[in-house]
């Protein structure tokens, strides 16, 4: 069938991709899943196939190829059986490994990126912990600076590869009182002395191993971070969408293998004297089934277009997560009905993909959370409200905060109200101590009729701001007079609008440090 989106040099690469997974992973799920574990050498092997490198540079051992063999890749995984096993090459390759390229530093590429390529070293990203779920923002693991080095103290669950790979990426609050704002990534060795893991027992996924883990004064070089200090709630909500793609096609992909293998089950299988293809029910349910399934497919194809053009895709991301992981769980259970008894049993397959399936709308995000995603970006209900009494009356009592820091005189600047106002209210805000010598130029375009184009120059601890463009700009910002207008004033929060695309920038790290500049207006 010809496609928008294949090549024939990526069907090529899919021949050599089943061919592997047929051949040396497939005949040995039974033996994985009751070992609750995936053999080293089936990790080395596949990097030497360099299947881990797909989306790397060359520098680092990759083949730095388009995303489509990467959607290659992901789609033939699930022909092994095993969901675990597609789950835990997925979290190596496209989570762990993804964050070092992206965000690490040169050393950490050097010492972890091109070995994880390599197949040599596994890695793992911990974020979830027992009492937060979802919410990234109220974990509690906490890493304090001592000199050169962190000391890490907390715990993670539900983390896959985090008892027998070889390091985590562990998400731990380096500032307790910044909320989002004070998330930092630490690469944290296997072998580290009190960190310790536990395997959890599961009800599918059973050749991965997923961990609960342990941080007790582990101590580790600052030179581990990934990226800078606080900034890792941004990495992360810029990376969810890859993995919520990620788990998209996978899901998908696991769908139709169910799909494919029931086809073939009900063409052999008798009833009342005739086989179950026969049978108008079957005939017409898993009509409707593939062609649910092929509308998922082709949601997901895009949203991997998406990604491969450089957009975020937030609401893509989220709507192909939400609908291939809910499709998989009711193809799982449709298909298993039609094998009948048959489909209990383990030896069956699709005993197999029926449980590994139902972890799918709980992973990288639930459909629960998935669905808040897409009604936010849809309905807009953290959109424009006007300036209210409740402002008003909180204006006397926060005019203090908006005097110059050097003014001794009554002398206040007035709360800002429109958003040109607000951004040009920034060198009264200015914090010199937090710039030291840091310069930068922002170019800030902000549509609306409250909006305009501005410069704003931090040069030599001092800020300025000008209206239009002037000189060349480190970093471009985006957004909407509404959409900046609440964010200053608290009624949005930063990390939501970067994560739905509501302020979009050239330099995310710049951008980052740009905020800490500042004192912020209160809240409304």
């Amino acid at each position: 069938m010809k496609s928008l989106y294949f090549t024939a040099d990526h069907e090529i690469f899919r021949r050599m991709v089943r061919q592997f997974v047929e051949k040396e992973v497939t005949p040995n799920a039974e033996e994985w899943e009751k070992n609750k574990r995936i053999p080293r050498a089936i990790w080395n092997r596949m990097g030497d196939l360099g299947f881990f490198g797909i989306n790397y540079p060359e520098k680092y051992g990759g083949t730095a190829a388009d995303f489509f063999y990467s959607v290659v890749l992901l789609e033939e995984l699930p022909r092994s059986t095993m969901g675990g096993f597609a789950a835990a090459v997925s979290v190596h390759s496209y989570m762990a490994a993804e964050y070092i390229h992206r965000f690490g530093s040169e050393d950490l590429k050097q010492n972890y990126l091109i070995p994880a390529i390599a197949g040599k070293k596994i890695g793992a990203l911990a974020i979830t912990e027992p009492n937060t779920g979802s919410d990234v923002a109220a974990i509690r693991t906490k890493a304090v600076r001592q000199g050169d080095h962190y000391v890490i103290n907390g715990s993670k669950t539900f983390i896959t590869n985090g008892v027998f790979g070889d390091f985590v990426l562990v998400a731990t609050k380096t500032d307790a009182e910044a909320g989002a704002g004070g998330i930092s990534l630490i690469l944290v060795d296997r072998d580290t002395p009190g960190f310790s893991a536990r395997q959890l027992h599961k009800i599918g996924w059973h050749c991965s191993d997923t961990g609960e883990l342990t941080f007790e004064d582990v101590r580790v070089a600052v030179t581990n971070r990934i990226g800078e200090e606080d900034r890792g709630f941004y990495y992360i909500m810029e990376c969810f969408q890859l993995e919520r793609l990620v788990g998209a096609i996978g899901s998908i992909s696991g769908a139709f293998l169910g799909l494919e293998s029931t086809l073939s089950y009900i063409k052999e299988r008798q009833a009342f004297n005739r086989p179950l293809a026969k049978f108008q029910a079957i005939r017409h349910t898993l009509a409707d089934l593939q062609t649910e399934l092929e509308a998922a497919r082709q949601l997901t194809y895009y949203t991997a277009w998406l990604h491969s053009q450089g957009e975020p895709a937030v609401h893509f991301s989220s709507m192909a997560k939400l609908l291939t992981s809910e499709l998989a769980k009711k193809t799982a259970d449709v298909c298993l009905q039609f094998y009948g008894g048959y489909g209990y049993m383990d030896e069956y397959p699709i005993s197999r993909m029926y449980r590994d399936a139902r972890v799918g709308t709980i992973v990288g995000g639930t459909s629960e959370i998935m669905r808040e995603i897409i009604a936010r970006i849809m309905i807009d209900q953290v959109g424009y409200q006007p300036v209210s009494e409740r402002l008003e009356k909180q204006q006397e009592t926060n005019t203090k905060e908006f005097a110059p820091a050097s003014a001794k005189e009554e002398k206040v600047i007035p709360l800002p109200k429109t958003a040109a106002e607000i951004l040009q209210s920034l060198p009264e805000r200015f914090l010199p101590e937090n710039a030291g010598d840091w310069q930068t130029v922002f170019h800030f375009d902000i549509s609306g009729p409250e909006g305009g184009q501005f410069t704003v120059n931090i040069t030599k601890g001092k800020c300025s701001v000008e209206s239009g463009f002037k000189g060349e700009a480190k970093c471009i910002v985006n957004v909407s007079d509404k959409a900046y207008h609440d964010i200053e004033l608290g009624k949005m929060k930063p990390e939501w609008a970067f994560m739905t695309g509501k302020i979009q920038m050239s330099d995310l790290a710049e951008m980052m440090r740009f905020t800490k500049m500042f004192r912020r207006l209160p809240k409304t």
